[in-house]
């Protein structure tokens, strides 16, 4: 995590917003591209799209309730895939919202969506990107993946899954092949 100062505002702002109810609150983070996001085409850099999609996943974990659990029991998030598709650039100074939320699980995996919006010349609404990461929560002691029945326990939920779209079923199949090829 290279974004310090972002991360700190996070970590100060959060005793402040109000709590997400697990497993399908959405982080929503509201940014502005800053000169350090640059690359050298003068809009925000591909890597940083992923670093700032660290910090949905880091607000969804604290807003949810579950980093003093997981520190507990020693359970770190892990992500094994992902898949983005940039759809518009981000410029310097630009504002833009991270939204980021679960949109599906199964045994010890979860897929989680990010999309970041951006507000056109139009007035609309645009989303500049697009991505699925594939994760779960892992275990050190036990060196395993906690199945999200036991997360979910955890969190005092009871929720089953929502049907993968056609979008998570080509993610996971493409993660699957990919998987084997290595």
């Amino acid at each position: 995590m290279n974004l310090w100062l972002r991360l700190l505002w996070l970590l100060l702002c959060t005793p402040f917003r109000e709590k997400l109810a697990p497993p399908f609150g959405v982080s929503k983070l509201h940014w502005r591209v800053l000169p350090n996001d640059l690359d050298t085409n003068l809009h925000m850099n591909n890597g940083r799209y992923l670093t700032m999609m660290d910090l949905g996943r880091f607000d969804l974990i604290l807003r949810m309730g579950l980093l003093g659990e997981a520190r507990r029991r020693k359970w770190i998030p892990v992500l094994t895939a992902a898949k983005v598709r940039f759809r518009r650039e981000l410029k310097l100074f630009q504002r833009y919202r991270l939204e980021t939320r679960i949109v599906w699980w199964s045994g010890s995996q979860f897929v989680m969506e990010h999309r970041l919006i951006i507000r056109g010349a139009d007035g609309k609404e645009h989303t500049a990107c697009i991505a699925l990461m594939l994760g779960g929560i892992y275990e050190r002691a036990a060196r395993r993946f906690v199945p999200m029945s036991e997360l979910m326990s955890v969190m005092n939920v009871s929720a089953e899954s929502p049907m993968p779209s056609a979008e998570i079923d080509a993610f996971l199949a493409a993660e699957l092949a990919l998987k084997k090829a290595a």
